[in-house]
């Protein structure tokens, strides 16, 4: 037999492993990143302000449950999109979103990269972040259940250090007391304000970016196809009830004001760390450390799986290469697909490790591809159940579809500007490829 067979991937993934798939590619501990910039933007109010995005993301992750039980295949945005609106904007949604699997990665691994560099100086950033590309990738190429143990075992290594944390955050509270008002970190310091919060989720939803990898794993969900819906909505509800915790513990133990945050941003990088290490325990703010970096190798790796699916299924209709299609019929991967992603994730992550600015930008161009697809997420579902289907149920297929839309357009237009044309760049160059195709007679109609 080939080594490549008819694609067809193999139905071994349970509602735990989706569930789990997408908390490592999330983090649990993904608010310790951005704690301190949110912090400074929204008065002190940090959870609340997840607690908002997580409603914003809620959005989102309702359409993604819609679609992946009318449409229930790997391809994600780009299978929804082709099916509610057309075949032209599905493969726009799929560029878009591969823009964003593609480097969605890059960032994980560059994480992992300066946080193993800050623990091993002699040894530089890249190299480090070459290195967990290639391990992972390794993993990822033997079988889409090692892929789900490996998840698993990574997301309750980070989840316990978290538990640690928060335990020595109660534990301070209870001895030493609070240094701010037990109600800031939803109402804020010095009094609440909406406008604050509001600019602050902006930054917040960057959090969740990976929750919608779990549709890529449709043609491998192993039980009935509402299990991708459910579990895309519990690790989004997990998720944030993990954000909500952990920054609503070290906001109220912080000696730093958000005010001087705010003064002297070069702090705000760091600063959960700092409160962990100087207000609970030192060699708890490392093992945080060693786990957000292994976290993050690991969620770069299920972000591979997820892009070589997406490739995959684009590739199976058409849209790319075909040799891009090849499934391995012992482990049931798309390696080509899988590797090609990579390549591009190696080469990514290796230049944003040695540019100055290389992190910052990566992150924004990121923004940009998946909140692109996520409006047109959105779009997805009023056209396949209501212009399509002919449906009547307003609320549910126009109300809630066009709120998400409402809330990650301004997200969009906060994004970084390089970001922005770079986004612009890409979308030129899938729209040059969809009129090639058209030329050549791939039979791609207008939408």
């Amino acid at each position: 037999m080939s080594a490549f067979a008819t694609p067809s991937l193999k139905r071994t993934m349970s509602f735990r492993d989706l569930v789990m798939n997408g908390l490592v590619f999330i983090g649990p501990a993904a608010a310790v990143a951005v704690f301190g910039p949110l912090d400074a933007k929204s008065h002190g109010a940090t959870a609340m302000v997840y607690i908002a995005a997580t409603v914003v993301m809620g959005f989102t992750a309702l359409s993604y449950a819609k679609m992946s039980v009318a449409v229930p295949k790997a391809g994600s945005v780009f299978s929804y999109a082709t099916a509610g609106i057309g075949p032209g904007t599905g493969f726009m949604a799929g560029w878009m979103v591969l823009l964003d699997y593609m480097l969605i990665p890059s960032v994980a691994y560059l994480f992992t990269g300066l946080a193993m560099h800050s623990f091993v100086p002699a040894v530089p950033t890249w190299a480090w972040t070459g290195a967990a590309v290639v391990v992972t990738t390794i993993l990822n190429l033997t079988g889409v259940k090692n892929i789900a143990r490996a998840a698993l075992v990574v997301a309750l290594a980070e989840v316990l250090v978290l538990a640690a944390v928060l335990v020595g955050g109660v534990a301070v509270l209870a001895t030493a007391g609070a240094t701010r008002p037990l109600l800031s970190p939803l109402l804020g310091v010095g009094g609440f304000s909406l406008a604050a919060v509001l600019a602050a989720v902006s930054i917040a939803v960057l959090s969740y970016l990976g929750f919608d990898a779990i549709a890529t794993f449709a043609e491998e969900n192993a039980g009935d196809a509402r299990l991708i819906g459910r579990a895309t909505l519990v690790c989004l509800v997990i998720a944030g009830l993990l954000f909500v915790a952990q920054s609503y513990l070290v906001a109220l133990i912080s000696p730093t004001s958000p005010a001087e945050l705010a003064a002297h941003p070069e702090l705000q990088g760091t600063i959960y760390y700092d409160i962990v290490r100087e207000a609970v325990a030192p060699w708890l703010a490392t093992a945080l450390g060693v786990a957000k970096a292994l976290g993050a190798a690991f969620s770069g790796m299920v972000a591979l799986a997820a892009g070589g699916r997406v490739a995959l299924t684009m590739a199976r209709e058409g849209k790319l290469p075909r040799a891009l299609s090849g499934v391995s019929a012992r482990t049931g991967i798309p390696t080509v697909s899988t590797v090609t992603v990579t390549a591009v994730t190696l080469v990514v992550a290796v230049w944003a490790a040695s540019a100055p600015d290389g992190l910052d930008l990566l992150v924004s161009v990121v923004n940009v591809g998946a909140l692109c697809a996520f409006v047109l997420l959105h779009a997805s579902v009023v056209g396949y159940f209501v212009v399509r289907g002919g449906s009547r149920r307003w609320v549910s297929h126009v109300v809630f579809p066009a709120l998400g839309v409402a809330t990650l357009v301004p997200v969009l237009v906060l994004v970084n500007h390089r970001a922005q044309l770079v986004g612009a760049v890409w979308l030129a160059a899938g729209l040059v490829t969809v009129a090639v195709q058209r030329r050549r007679g791939a039979a791609m109609p207008r939408s």
